[in-house]
């Protein structure tokens, strides 16, 4: 897939991120996407409905449906940060082996365990990715504690 491809989902990502902090949120979104097509959206929505599971892939992968194991193997996963343990967890349990990460810098998750099961990472390191979550660092670090579980 083309890089120009690459951002315009990672830009849909940071649109969930967006939605996320406009409601009072943590910034971070993800899309699923299979055969270039946007197929589930979702942003973290921990604080908003006082989820514990609530991160912005365990949403977007709620709000793709049900999927047979196999769609879900067809699927590239675009998230705005490292995906942590419980997502990652998601993504291995259904065999997700395409993940775009919007950047890397404010929080590293389980990236090398992905990799060392086959999972395909490509790391954009986008500038508003990591704008949004220094931001929200720098503002509210109790709650991004929270979110990570520290």
């Amino acid at each position: 897939m083309n890089k120009s491809k690459h951002e315009a989902f990672m830009q849909a990502a940071i649109d969930e991120a967006r939605k996320a902090l406009a409601a009072g949120g943590i910034p971070i979104g993800c899309v699923v996407v299979r055969n270039g097509e946007i197929i589930g959206r979702g942003h973290n929505q921990r604080i908003q409905q006082n989820s514990v599971i609530k991160h912005a892939e365990m949403d977007a992968l709620e709000n793709t449906g049900r999927l047979r194991a196999v769609d879900y193997q067809m699927c590239t996963l675009y998230t705005i940060l490292s995906p942590c343990p419980m997502c990652s967890g998601a993504m291995r349990l259904y065999g997700i082996k395409n993940i775009v990460i919007g950047e890397i810098i404010t929080f590293q998750g389980d990236e090398t365990l992905l990799i060392s099961e086959g999972v395909s990472l490509i790391v954009l390191n986008n500038s508003e990715c990591i704008n949004l979550m220094n931001q929200f660092l720098q503002q509210y670090p109790e709650i991004w504690y929270e979110d990570i579980g520290k």
